[in-house]
């Protein structure tokens, strides 16, 4: 497939643009805003959605807690991505994709505002926060039927990094996971040729260099040698995991680490599933069900919850 026509459309509004121009220029913000417009404006399905906080081994752990109208069937605690450093609970690939799963699967969702890599926060302090979220969730009492983790990009690594602490700890595990897009290996697989070929000409906001996935991990870790096998998790023991589904963005740096989980998990006989979302680049799941792979991909997400 090629780059999905609606988002080539849009490549010119990214020309020349940094993540630091981003930051500081108005101009750039508001031509990032447009390139972000989706088709339609999208709509809060019926959910019910509460903020809260709940404690952690660092401190008070921000959730936002998203309930269907009838009786949730399920559970899922989702987590954000960013690249360890950048997101919160109001970015779509946590307030969206959370209520339109609370609304699709039935379930109830907490989407889980962790502490981010940043002003001398590391490794493993996200994963703590995602660790003492999920034994929240299952000690609450709001958990009803299957209960699955998951995340995003780095929150899938967080996801996969706390499903492993669970299993090596014997507390309560997940009977799902959900990963989207995620960056689960340090050094990252290298791309195919073809999907490198297509990708050449992407705006460069939209790649991740060897130097930025580097950055990544040594703000992360503090370190890129002798990484905790926990901390990226594609290099941990993957055995007795549960049920995974894996949604890839076809057109990603990082799907190499998508595709190659997939594989190690299935080397594992772990039960997976991969759904790849078509002319799509990396974090589709930012924006809205209103480009129809982002509402295949919420699809797929919902029909692995209810098993």
């Amino acid at each position: 497939m090629p780059i999905d026509p609606f988002l080539a459309a849009k490549f010119h509004l990214l020309d020349g643009l940094g993540w630091e121009d981003a930051a500081s220029d108005p101009e750039a913000r508001s031509r990032l805003a447009e390139y972000h417009d989706d088709p339609d404006v999208w709509s809060m399905p019926d959910v019910a959605v509460e903020d809260r906080t709940i404690p952690g081994p660092h401190g008070d752990v921000p959730v936002r807690v998203y309930t269907p109208r009838d009786t949730p069937r399920r559970a899922l605690l989702w987590l954000h991505g960013g690249g360890f450093a950048a997101g919160d609970l109001d970015m779509p690939e946590a307030h969206t994709v959370s209520a339109e799963l609370a609304a699709r699967a039935g379930a109830l969702v907490v989407s889980v505002g962790y502490r981010l890599a940043v002003n001398g926060i590391r490794y493993p302090v996200p994963v703590d926060d995602a660790h003492a979220a999920w034994l929240w969730l299952h000690g609450s009492g709001q958990a009803r039927g299957p209960v699955a983790l998951g995340g995003a990009s780095a929150g899938a690594a967080l996801a996969l990094s706390t499903a492993i602490r669970l299993r090596d700890r014997g507390e309560p595990r997940p009977d799902t996971l959900l990963l989207a897009y995620p960056f689960a290996h340090f050094p990252t697989p290298a791309l195919d040729d073809g999907t490198a070929a297509a990708m050449r000409d992407l705006p460069s906001l939209l790649r991740f260099t060897t130097g930025s996935i580097e950055d990544m991990v040594r703000n992360y870790v503090g370190r890129l040698t002798d990484l905790p096998a926990d901390a990226m998790p594609g290099a941990a023991n993957l055995n007795d995991l549960p049920p995974t589904g894996v949604v890839l963005s076809e057109f990603d740096d990082l799907r190499p680490s998508g595709d190659l989980l997939a594989r190690q998990l299935d080397e594992c006989h772990v039960p997976v599933r991969t759904y790849l979302a078509a002319g799509m680049t990396h974090g589709h799941l930012n924006r809205g069900p209103s480009l129809k792979e982002v509402d295949r991909s919420l699809d797929f997400f919902a029909s692995v919850l209810a098993g």
